[in-house]
């Protein structure tokens, strides 16, 4: 009996051995630390630096001195007949408009926003109401000498700030004549002499502070506004009948060069061919003034059509001014206002009964065999 008992306690013994001895351990699973991927914020593109003391000109979207750019410019006009030319000065306007007097000849206007040191511009002419309105368009003040009966009850306006030869308190103060030209083809100025001038008159030399300009310029200072679905535009024609000007597109500098009267319009200071990096076709309706008379009038804030020409391209534009001092806008063919190159800018007020005459050519040698 004894031994039984011992033999059975044995076997349980040796059974709970095996099976402790066949039991794993589990081992403790320990998590992995997820890294989650969080996304780097997209850099803000940065505000373009202005340079110290310096601001953007309202009339070409480049950097120059903060207080020059701050003041009003002035607005010359030119003389432009055959006579007239060379003029002087004509490379230092930033903005040039042309358009149609009567009998077909253009005369021009220069927009000077840098006066003070000016050598002489020459020769200066007469007013035609409707450069009173481009030059509002830029806070301009005004200089001619003389005026049409057309445009006197307008140059009388308090809105209007002119510097008229004709004005007694300017007399040999701003104007003077040259020996070397016949009148009325000699008047001139000078920097000084425009200086001089203003400050007989009074007038404030400094933008509204809420001033905002006229043109809307490209503001990256690296890369240029490329007409890349525009037609070919290496010469350009205006349309003017008289003096047939034109302007061919310079690749190597960029710019547009003026030619007229079968030659390259140059200017009498420093000898260099007038070129400007945009121009402006802006057709207009136009009328006679009287029948007694062949003083146009150009329909200023009637809207109308035109073209937008820079770097060899040109594209049909809109144009609109909502009010006498108001800017001149221009749309391109989705509604957008364009944005001008920086740089000088031409702008040929073209009538839209020659609106025909307007012609655009790929290359010179196309322009030739026209």
């Amino acid at each position: 009996m004894k031994k039984a008992f011992v033999w059975v306690m044995m076997g349980i013994l040796a059974v709970s051995m095996l099976a402790g001895c066949g039991k794993k351990e589990t081992e403790p699973v320990i998590s992995q630390p997820v890294e989650e991927s969080v996304a780097e914020p997209e850099p803000e593109p940065e505000e373009p630096k202005t340079p110290e003391g310096m601001a953007r000109s309202y009339l070409t979207g480049e950097w120059i001195d903060e207080n020059i750019a701050a003041q009003r410019p002035v607005a010359v006009m030119l003389g432009n007949t055959k006579i007239a030319t060379p003029q002087y000065g004509i490379t230092d306007a930033d903005v040039i408009y042309e358009s149609a007097v009567e009998g077909q000849e253009t005369r021009l206007m220069g927009i000077f926003q840098d006066y003070a040191n000016l050598e002489k511009v020459m020769s200066i002419r007469s007013c035609r109401h409707y450069y009173v309105h481009w030059a509002l368009e830029f806070d301009a003040i005004y200089a001619h000498y003389g005026q049409a009966k057309y445009a006197v009850e307008l140059l009388s306006q308090d809105y209007v700030n002119n510097l008229s030869g004709l004005d007694g308190s300017l007399e040999g103060t701003m104007y003077k004549r040259d020996s070397g030209r016949k009148a009325p083809h000699n008047a001139y100025t000078t920097g000084e002499g425009i200086v001089a001038g203003i400050q007989t008159k009074g007038y404030e030399t400094k933008h509204a502070s809420d001033y905002t300009g006229h043109y809307k310029f490209n503001e990256d200072d690296s890369t240029q506004i490329e007409l890349t679905n525009g037609q070919d535009a290496a010469v350009i024609a205006p349309g003017y009948l008289v003096n047939k000007p034109w302007f061919v597109y310079d690749s190597e500098t960029g710019l547009y060069k003026r030619f007229q009267n079968g030659e390259a319009q140059t200017d009498g200071n420093n000898g260099e061919q007038v070129a400007v990096k945009n121009v402006i076709i802006q057709i207009c309706g136009w009328s006679r003034m009287s029948n007694d008379d062949e003083y146009l009038d150009m329909e200023t804030m009637a809207g109308g059509n035109g073209y937008y020409i820079t770097n060899g391209k040109a594209i049909p534009v809109t144009w609109s001014k909502d009010s006498l001092q108001a800017p001149t806008r221009y749309f391109d063919a989705d509604g957008n206002e364009i944005t001008l190159n920086q740089g000088k800018t031409w702008v040929c007020v073209t009538e839209d009964t020659y609106a025909d005459k307007i012609a655009f050519y790929a290359s010179e040698e196309e322009y030739a065999d026209r």
